[in-house]
């Protein structure tokens, strides 16, 4: 089977890079990071301190009526440690405004309401600094649809997309993150008692060794089966990743033309310099 462990110190020198190169291609300087107060947005924000230096990142904190105190201190643990500009910026009057109209919303939408609320700030505060938004979703998140479309899946660049929970939990350790953070169960905050896990059903460090050796090892279902893990732990697994391929693309263009962007058009980024 594939193995979790990564070289923390060859990770970390390929992320800042990567996070340096992909800002100065296309002329940026700035980060911006939604700080929450849980791990991946925590290693995200150390990693563009590190690689743009700390008065270049703008760590922002955008609290709900519900969020957590723990989030918020949590968040400053954070910015006191790298040194980093910081703003908060509350989003209750936002979500609240859309759902006076919809008072029988269910946490869902409203969980979905307070990440692209939070988006619209972050993006509003990208153009205010004059930095990019850095992503904060790992690898695991990415691969189940765990997150909100445009909401907290937006950014411009994102340094940890390839990086499973477990692996963010061995950098985080390794480049200094609050053992607070570290050690925390994971939450997306929405609502009171909620953490990543209770809803999946399934922990972490289960799922990343199921997806370690169906994705990078490029086992079949079957195959992840005879290897040992349960048949309806992979079936379950096997259709998030595919119920939610959709999150992970941008959205199909109906091709008309000899030169579709998206299939036929796929320059990068940098083509034009």
């Amino acid at each position: 089977m594939t193995n979790l462990s990564i070289n923390t110190s060859l990770a970390r020198k390929i992320l800042t890079g990567f996070i340096r190169s992909e800002l100065n291609r296309v002329g940026f300087t700035r980060g911006v990071i939604g700080l929450s107060g849980g791990i991946d947005s925590a290693l995200a924000c150390f990693l563009a301190a590190e690689a743009l230096g700390a008065e270049n990142v703008l760590a922002v904190r955008m609290p709900y009526k519900s969020s957590s105190p723990d989030s918020l201190n949590h968040a400053q643990l954070v910015i006191d440690a790298l040194g980093v500009n910081a703003l908060t910026v509350e989003i209750t009057g936002m979500v609240d405004a859309l759902f006076a109209q919809f008072p029988d919303a269910n946490d869902l939408r409203r969980g979905n309401a307070m990440a692209r609320a939070r988006m619209i700030a972050l993006f509003d505060q990208s153009a205010a600094f004059g930095g990019l938004v850095i992503g904060t979703g790992n690898k695991t998140e990415i691969l189940l649809g765990y997150s909100t479309l445009y909401g907290d899946a937006a950014c411009a660049l994102n340094p940890i997309g390839d990086l499973y929970k477990t692996q963010v939990r061995q950098l985080a350790r390794e480049i200094g993150v609050p053992r607070e953070i570290v050690d925390k169960p994971p939450s997306a905050d929405l609502w009171a008692g909620q953490t990543d896990e209770g809803e999946l059903g399934f922990t972490y460090e289960q799922v990343d060794q199921l997806l370690v050796v169906l994705v990078d090892g490029r086992y079949s279902p079957e195959e992840c089966v005879s290897a040992g893990f349960e048949r309806p732990f992979v079936e379950a697994v096997t259709r998030r990743i595919q119920r939610n391929h959709f999150k992970r693309l941008m959205p199909p263009i109906a091709k008309i033309s000899n030169r579709t962007i998206g299939y036929d058009f796929l320059y990068l980024r940098d083509w034009g310099t």
